[in-house]
């Protein structure tokens, strides 16, 4: 199934690891949720970001998801462009001087979903794997 934008509606459950080059993986636990904004949808996730050796951290971002472009846009929650994808073709880039941002998502197993990032530049330089499914509890 290729998903559209209403697809997305709703609450989700997400697993995330992150892996550094070079460094210890981090890992973050928590929801998201798809909430109407607009024209678009509202994402919000919240969880628990453990770092090795640190007391977790409760970390949380938005950004909204609006049909437009490629397919789906997304930008910040303040409205800056942040990058667009067709659900069929799902790669997306974003350059954020000096750093490299190259996303590809995976809905191979809707609605099961996946968001595999790679970051690279002069200050980052790590892999962030985010797993996506359904939170029937929320």
């Amino acid at each position: 199934m290729v998903p559209g934008l209403a697809d997305f509606k709703g609450d989700w459950r997400i697993s995330r690891v992150i892996v550094p080059r070079g460094a210890p993986e981090a890992r973050l636990e928590g929801r998201a949720r798809f909430r109407p904004e607009g024209a678009g949808l509202l994402y919000h996730e919240e969880g628990e970001l453990i770092l090795p050796g640190q007391p977790p951290i409760r970390a949380e971002r938005s950004y909204l998801w609006r049909e437009g472009g490629a397919g789906i846009v997304v930008d910040y929650a303040d409205g800056r462009p942040f990058h667009e994808f067709d659900p069929a073709r799902p790669r997306a880039a974003h350059w954020c001087d000096p750093d490299d941002y190259r996303v590809r998502y995976d809905f191979t197993r809707w609605p099961l979903w996946r968001a595999e990032w790679e970051v690279s530049g002069p200050r980052k330089d790590y892999v962030m794997i985010t797993d996506y499914r359904r939170d029937d509890a929320a």
